[in-house]
């Protein structure tokens, strides 16, 4: 990335050796962004089509000492924008001056007039636009918009748990919620129907997508939104949190010529990123690789992606079908959740193609009988399935904070059921202002990785019972809970929260 220091270029009217001092609040967004200009304290970087416009208002505000003036190309002045503007810990009022949302204006401009855009209104949409903005810089997965009968509460999902944003009783409820419709193009005269559809946004230089859902209530329409943030890129495998041994399992999984890869997991476990990652590895130029997703949550670079598209008849069986004709190599289903759908990603792998989905299922055994339920013969199953990854999040303690508590009788015996060895103490989340008082900072993952051996191959054919199959593939310590049990020994998450996410199965 290249960079160089250097004078700044300013009017010709002006003395300056250099950029002296810096102020603290930074410059909008948008005139950051136009003018090629960042300012952060101690430096200034300029991209390669910088204005004497913007280089005037850097040195307006700023005083005394030399400050690092850095010129970039353009995609290093998008970086550093990007990572100027990531975060806010500024007062609400000072990052509503320096952040503002952008609608895609492509997206835009097809749907329907926004009636909210008026002067009278304009409090609603600067309410709306906060609470997107804090559930963003607040890293959360989700965003809910709930109606009460006392008001509107609004939560948010941050590392897999719920947190209250607002619960006031003085907002209009039904204007907030007909704003979050119109910008997500939904029909805002239809209050009896559940709705879906998304809002392309972004916010300070990252590319945001979010589905959005409405749900008829009591006491009017609930809407939850999924975000995701297109600019955070794939992950590669070593990044995951996988054991050497795991790797090693997935690696060997990815190359595979044909079969069937499936990940399970409740909704924002993680499947989707994992399922990437394992294709990255199976993205090999020799190979036509295809995926059908809903939605495209990350662009793969020399992978055909095709959207999902219900309402007319493009289902993930149909697209599956479709796109064997297409003489794939390799296929991405985004989630098997029919027979139909199934079946045909079973009978593709029969006819050759290696196949990647999701399915829903709480553990890699549970796949299979989850694959039964759907209608798929046990012969099927046993000759088309190559290997399951169940996986889970958990919160990883705050190392600033995090409190050694003793070891007790009942949890020594625990960690030695599941063949694992217990830890001298155990480390309890307290809370402190580098992790907002919550304990912890950030998840990890950890997983129940199944292959399917020549053994399980003929206890599946034979139609073994969950538990009998269980006992052949994984050992107590291989398990959700074991491995679970493996990081709060290892000092990365507390007991409570590893139960709490995977119980005590045994």
């Amino acid at each position: 990335m290249p960079s160089a220091e250097t004078t700044p270029r300013f009017p010709a009217d002006s003395n300056s050796a250099g950029i002296k001092g810096v102020t603290s609040q930074r410059l909008p967004f948008a005139f950051a962004q136009d003018q090629q200009v960042v300012l952060t304290p101690g430096r200034v970087v300029l991209g390669p089509k910088v204005t004497q416009l913007g280089l005037r208002e850097v040195q307006r505000r700023i005083g005394g000492a030399e400050i690092v003036v850095i010129e970039v190309d353009q995609m290093a002045f998008d970086t550093a924008l990007a990572e100027a503007y990531r975060d806010s810990n500024n007062a609400e009022g000072s990052a509503t001056e320096d952040i503002s949302f952008d609608l895609e204006e492509a997206e835009f401009a097809r749907r329907q007039r926004d009636l909210l855009d008026e002067p009278g209104d304009a409090p609603v949409i600067q309410l709306v636009n906060q609470m997107l903005r804090r559930a963003l810089q607040s890293g959360a997965s989700d965003l809910h918009v709930e109606p009460h009968e006392g008001g509107l509460r609004v939560r948010i999902r941050v590392d897999g748990v719920l947190q209250e944003m607002l619960d006031r009783p003085d907002v209009p409820v039904k204007r907030i919620v007909s704003r979050f419709k119109v910008m997500a193009g939904l029909d805002i005269a239809e209050t009896r129907l559940p709705q879906d559809g998304r809002i392309p946004l972004s916010l300070g230089g990252r590319v945001i997508d979010t589905r959005v859902s409405s749900l008829p209530g009591h006491y009017g329409e609930r809407i939850v939104l999924r975000i995701l943030d297109r600019s955070t890129g794939l992950m590669p495998l070593t990044d995951l949190g996988l054991s050497e041994a795991q790797e090693t399992l997935l690696r060997k999984l990815a190359a595979f010529p044909n079969g069937v890869i499936l990940a399970t997991g409740p909704t924002g476990a993680g499947k989707t990123t994992t399922l990437y990652s394992i294709l990255q590895l199976a993205n090999r130029s020799e190979r036509n690789i295809v995926t059908v997703e809903d939605p495209i949550e990350y662009d793969l670079p020399g992978i055909s992606q095709s959207q999902i598209n219900s309402e007319i008849g493009m289902t993930f069986a149909a697209g599956l079908r479709a796109t064997l004709r297409q003489d794939p190599d390799v296929i991405l289903v985004g989630e098997i959740r029919d027979a139909e759908t199934a079946s045909t990603a079973a009978q593709a792998a029969l006819t050759g193609h290696l196949v990647f989905s999701s399915l829903h299922a709480n553990s890699s055994v549970g796949a299979i009988v989850r694959l039964r339920d759907l209608g798929l013969e046990n012969f099927l199953i046993a000759a088309t399935l190559r290997g399951v990854i169940a996986q889970r999040l958990l919160r990883v303690l705050c190392r600033e904070c995090r409190v050694a508590i003793p070891l007790s009788a009942d949890d020594r015996a625990l960690f030695e059921r599941h063949q694992i060895t217990p830890p001298n103490h155990l480390f309890h989340a307290d809370g402190c202002p580098s992790c907002n008082g919550s304990g912890h900072a950030g998840r990890m993952g950890i997983f129940e990785i199944t292959e399917v051996t020549e053994s399980l191959r003929n206890a599946i054919d034979q139609g073994e019972s969950e538990a009998a199959i269980k006992s052949l593939a994984l050992t107590s310590r291989d398990t959700l809970t074991g491995q679970g049990l493996q990081a709060v020994a290892d000092g990365k998450v507390s007991l409570g929260e590893a139960l709490r996410v995977v119980g005590d199965v045994t």
